[in-house]
Order: structure tokens, then sequence, then C-alpha cells
């Protein structure tokens, strides 16, 4: 798997450590963590972080950091990641993004996860997609 994916905006890397800051302020907020039982305190975030990491360590592949060219180095991020829990539909891979409010709005979303699942796709994933609020982007993404 690459070590970054690259569209005509953005760029999608590896984490590194100025990451964490940036990600612990977008854990925080109320709006983009809307959909989860609750913000992340800095502490938990930390532990997300490093969870990710450990996902591409293990895997070869995660929820990529998101940069967008001449605006912001860090605006979230967007991949792909196996989830931990059991369910119906595990074992899976799950498309997945997670943005800064001031970054919704602008098809960053939807242009990352088009390049995320043209790799899941070329690599034999099988998507399903089963949360209704992300269907109406992956959709978009194709």
């Amino acid at each position: 798997m690459p070590r970054e994916l690259r569209t005509h905006r953005l760029r999608l890397r590896r984490w590194c450590a100025t990451d964490r800051e940036p990600f612990a302020t977008l854990n925080a907020d109320p709006r983009v963590m809307e959909h989860f039982p609750a913000p992340l305190s800095h502490e938990e975030s930390d532990v997300l972080a490093a969870r990710i990491e450990n996902h591409f360590e293990q895997f070869g592949f995660g929820p990529w950091a998101v940069e967008i060219a001449d605006i912001a180095p860090f605006a979230g991020f967007i991949g792909l990641s196996v989830p931990r829990f059991e369910a119906h539909f595990t074992p899976c891979v799950e498309i997945g993004w997670r943005l800064a409010e001031e970054f919704w709005g602008n098809g960053y979303a939807t242009e990352g996860a088009r390049v995320v699942l043209a790799l899941a796709l070329s690599n034999y994933f099988f998507l399903r997609l089963s949360h209704s609020p992300f269907r109406v982007t992956c959709a978009r993404a194709g």
C-alpha cells in the first residue's frame, strides 16, 4: 500500500507528531463528534492517534492524515480501517473520514474518499455501505 495518496487538492499521508494538536481540537468539537458517543479529551485523542499508527503498522493502510494544498497542513483524516468490534458485518474494511468543521461543504471528503475507494477496490476490498449519513458521500465518490 502507498504511504500517501494525492488528488488535485489533497494529500493523504501518514501521520506526524505535529498532527496531534489539531487532531485533539478536531476530536473535542461537539459538531464533528455529533455521531459518536462524546467528544474526546486530549488524552483520548492521543490514544486514538497511536491506534491509527498501529493500524498502519499492522495492516499497511489506515486513516491517512489530510492536507489541503495551500490551506491546511492538517484537516482531519480519510482512509480505511479494520473495525476492532464484532458485528454481523465483520470482519470488514471500512472507509471513513473525519474533517474539521471549517472544511465541510467543499467536497474534500468526497474527493478523498474517491481516491481511497479506488485504492480499496484495486486491492480487492469490498465495501458495504451501512451508515446512512456516509452513503451520500460514498455515492458521490463512485
